[in-house]
């Protein structure tokens, strides 16, 4: 049954919270069966999906879409929609844009870096808000781990802090120290969701492509269930032979 932030913050010390991608109809619904309580349509969409080199190329209409698809796909499941790039860099706009995303089907949006206004007022609108910090790839120029260095580090901190308190109700942690993962999670009464932030955040979140092993190249920090990609060219090479020798139909 579908659950709001609210009702998810609950989870925070008891138990582990499981989120995972999803841009299509499909694999949305395979996902709300196998019982995972949040789907995060997330901007990744653009590089794993659409053949970008950037997150940075995702559109407001691209991710209307993709919100709309994974929606039909998984109707009980909560839904996170990414506010894409440059769509919140005005509070005006993230108000709008964020109601395009629930309009879309979201239940909840979710926004990269200090933009603390903008929470609050997007959370002014009744709309729930997931922050998210550390690596912030919308901005980021390098892919490399953040927060090493003491002061990088405590302002990860400070900013996680802050966000929850323009009115956040969960909060993603990418590609942080293990450590700084724990210290955020212990200052925050909302839920942490880490993606290269140690095991002992709140809960984890995993790009689908990567738990699928659709691709060639994976995050470090991820882990590949499958090698679905390797399935595909079995398959379709071997349709290609059936039909040459007309096996098939």
């Amino acid at each position: 049954m579908k659950q709001t932030l609210k009702q998810l913050q609950n989870l925070k010390g008891n138990t582990r919270i499981s989120m995972l991608t999803a841009y299509n109809c499909p694999v949305a619904r395979s996902i709300e069966q196998a019982g995972v309580p949040i789907i995060l349509v997330g901007d990744s969409v653009g590089m794993v999906e659409m053949g970008f080199s950037s997150t940075r190329d995702v559109t407001m209409d691209h991710m209307v879409y993709h919100v709309g698809a994974v929606r039909r796909g998984a109707p009980n499941t909560h839904i996170i929609g990414d506010l894409p790039h440059l769509s919140y860099e005005s509070v005006e706009d993230a108000v709008a844009n964020a109601k395009k995303l629930v309009a879309a089907g979201a239940d909840s949006v979710k926004l990269e870096g200090p933009y603390f206004d903008a929470v609050k007022a997007i959370v002014a609108e009744g709309i729930e808000v997931v922050a998210h910090t550390g690596l912030t790839p919308q901005k980021a120029t390098s892919f490399k781990k953040v927060g090493k260095e003491a002061a990088e580090a405590e302002q990860i901190l400070q900013d996680s802090v802050d966000l929850q308190q323009a009115g956040a109700g969960m909060i993603v942690l990418e590609h942080i120290p293990a450590e700084l993962g724990v210290k955020i999670t212990q200052a925050l009464t909302i839920p942490t969701i880490g993606i290269g932030a140690g095991g002992d955040t709140d809960g984890q979140v995993l790009v689908i492509n990567d738990a699928l092993g659709i691709g060639d190249y994976w995050p470090p920090f991820s882990k590949q269930y499958a090698h679905v990609t390797e399935t595909i060219s079995q398959v379709c090479a071997k349709y290609r032979q059936e039909v040459e020798n007309k096996q098939f139909p």
